[in-house]
C-alpha cells in the first residue's frame, strides 16, 4: 500500500459533507480553527489505546455511550452531569457482571454533526438544505436556519471544550469517586422496577471496598476518581484537520479534537477521503460495520479496511462497530469474524445494538424497541463465543433524561407514549431507566471468559 500524507484526502472524494454555500469562508473559519489549542492530549489518546488493546484482549469491556446528536442548547451542567450519571452507573454494573475494568467513553464533546441522505428535505413545496447538526446548520425550517454557517464550526468547538472542562472537573473533583455512587443517582428512576437490585449491586460493590481497604490497612485512592475518554463520528474532515497536529516527541499526527474519532458506514469507502485521512492518524480509530455489505462480500472489503487503516496490527489501533440489527446479526456477524480472521489481524468487536433496529411508527416518528436491542446484544454475545471471538465492548445511544423515544424496558413504553417526551432531533434514544436495564441484563447474563 502506497504511504499517504496527511493532506492527501483534500484531493479525494469527500461524501456526505455540507453544501457549504462559500468555500471561502469555509478556509477562513477553518483557519482560525488551526490556532485553538487541543481539545485533548496525545498522552490522553495514547492511555486509551493501551486501554482498547486490553479490551481486544478480553481484559476489559468498552461502554460507549452518549447523544445521537449533541444540541448546543444541550450544553448545560444538567445535561452533562446526567450524561456522565447514566454512563458511570452502567459502568458499574457491567463491572459486577462482567468481572473486567470497563472503558468509559463518551459519545460527547463534539458529536455535533450527522450525515444525510439527502442534500435537501422538502415540506409543503419548500426545499430547503437538510439539518446536519448544531455545527453546521439549524433545525429551524426556514432559509437563514438551513444555511450551512461555517463559523458554526467554531460555536461547536467552544461547546465541546466547555463539555469537556465540565466533565474534567467532575470527575477530577471526586464525582466519579466509587466510594460514592449514590452521588450518581438520577432521581427519576425512583420507579424502576430494577432499582433495588441496582442498589444491592452498590451495597456489595461498597461492602467490597471496605473489606479490601481495611484488609490493606490504606484507603483504595485510586478509585476515588476514573478515567473518562470522549468520541464523536470524524464526518466534517475540514474541521477535523484543522484539529489534528504534529506534537512534541511523538511520531505521525494526532487529531485533537477528539480521544476516539470514527467512521460511519457511509463514509467507509477505501478509495474515498475519510478512510485517506484516518489512515494518517495515530489515534484510536473504529470504523460502523451494518447490513448493506452482503456476507460474501465482507472478506475483500474487510481486507482492504484494515490495509487501509490497520496495515501494523498496533495494539488499541482498530475497532469494527457492528450494527446489523437484531434480523440480520445471525447472518452478517459470522462472516464479519471470519473475514476479520482470515486477515491475522487483531481488533476490537463492539456492538451497536441502536442503529439496526430503528423503525417508524404510524405517525411517522423513528423508533427503536428495547426487546431488539437486547437481542442483537444477546445474539451478538453468542456468536462471538460460538465463534471463538472476544466480545469486547457496547455503543449505544442514550441520554441521562426521562425522555420517551425507543418503546418497551420495564416500563412497558408504546408507540403511543413516545409523543410525552420525544426530543431528539435526529435518532432515538435510550432514556436513563432504559440503560441501566441494558445494562443490568448484560451484566446478569454474563460474559463467557477469555479461553487462553
Amino acid at each position: 500500500m502506497t504511504a499517504r500524507h496527511i493532506d492527501d484526502w483534500r484531493a479525494l472524494s469527500v461524501a456526505y459533507q455540507p453544501p457549504w454555500p462559500d468555500e471561502a469562508v469555509l478556509a477562513e473559519a477553518t483557519a482560525e480553527l488551526t490556532s485553538f489549542p487541543p481539545l485533548v492530549t496525545s498522552w490522553e489518546i495514547e492511555t486509551l489505546k493501551r486501554k482498547l488493546a486490553e479490551a481486544a484482549r478480553g481484559e476489559r469491556f468498552l461502554l460507549q455511550g452518549g447523544d445521537c446528536a449533541e444540541t448546543f442548547e444541550g450544553c448545560t451542567s444538567n445535561t452533562i452531569a446526567n450524561k456522565l450519571k447514566i454512563l458511570l452507573q452502567m459502568s458499574l454494573v457491567l463491572v459486577h457482571g462482567t468481572r473486567r475494568p470497563v472503558i468509559r467513553v463518551g459519545r460527547f464533546a463534539g458529536q455535533y454533526a450527522k450525515p444525510r441522505s439527502s442534500n435537501t428535505e422538502t415540506r409543503d413545496g419548500t426545499t430547503l438544505p437538510s439539518f446536519y447538526g448544531d455545527n453546521v446548520n439549524k433545525p429551524t425550517f426556514d432559509a437563514h436556519s438551513r444555511t450551512p454557517d461555517p463559523w458554526r464550526l467554531l460555536r461547536g468547538y467552544e461547546r465541546s471544550a466547555l463539555t469537556l472542562n465540565f466533565i474534567r472537573s467532575l470527575v477530577g473533583g471526586g464525582f466519579a469517586d466509587l466510594h460514592h455512587p449514590e452521588y450518581w443517582d438520577l432521581a427519576f428512576v425512583e420507579h424502576a422496577e430494577r432499582r433495588e437490585e441496582y442498589k444491592a449491586i452498590i451495597e456489595r460493590i461498597s461492602s467490597g471496598l471496605a473489606f479490601m481497604e481495611t484488609l490493606s490497612g490504606t484507603a483504595a485512592s485510586d478509585l476515588s476518581r476514573v478515567d473518562f475518554f470522549t468520541s464523536h463520528e470524524g464526518l466534517l474532515l475540514n474541521y477535523e484537520a484543522a484539529l489534528t497536529r504534529k506534537v512534541p516527541r511523538r511520531d505521525g499526527h494526532y487529531l485533537l479534537s477528539t480521544h476516539y474519532p470514527w467512521i460511519g458506514m457511509r463514509t467507509a469507502d477505501v478509495q474515498q477521503a475519510h478512510v485517506a485521512f484516518f489512515s494518517c492518524i495515530r489515534n484510536p480509530i473504529a470504523v460502523k460495520v451494518g447490513p448493506s455489505i452482503e456476507p460474501d462480500a465482507l472478506h475483500e472489503w474487510i481486507k482492504e479496511l484494515l490495509g487501509a487503516l490497520h496495515p501494523d496490527d498496533e495494539p488499541g489501533r482498530m475497532t469494527l462497530i457492528h450494527r446489523f440489527g437484531a434480523e440480520h446479526t445471525a447472518s452478517h456477524l459470522p462472516a464479519l469474524i471470519d473475514a476479520v480472521h482470515k486477515t491475522g489481524k487483531t481488533v476490537l468487536f463492539v456492538c451497536d445494538p441502536m442503529h439496526g433496529n430503528t423503525r417508524s411508527t404510524a405517525d411517522g416518528l423513528k423508533t427503536r424497541r428495547f426487546e431488539d436491542i437486547l437481542l442483537e446484544v444477546e445474539q451478538s454475545i453468542e456468536i462471538h463465543d460460538r465463534c471463538g471471538s472476544v466480545f469486547g465492548g457496547l455503543h449505544v445511544e442514550l441520554t441521562g433524561e426521562n425522555v420517551t423515544e425507543c418503546t418497551g424496558g420495564a416500563r412497558g413504553l408504546q408507540d403511543a407514549d413516545l409523543a410525552d417526551g420525544y426530543r431528539s432531533m435526529v435518532d432515538p434514544r435510550l432514556n436513563a431507566e432504559q440503560s441501566l436495564e441494558l445494562a443490568m441484563l448484560i451484566a446478569r447474563r454474563g460474559l463467557s471468559p477469555l479461553a487462553t
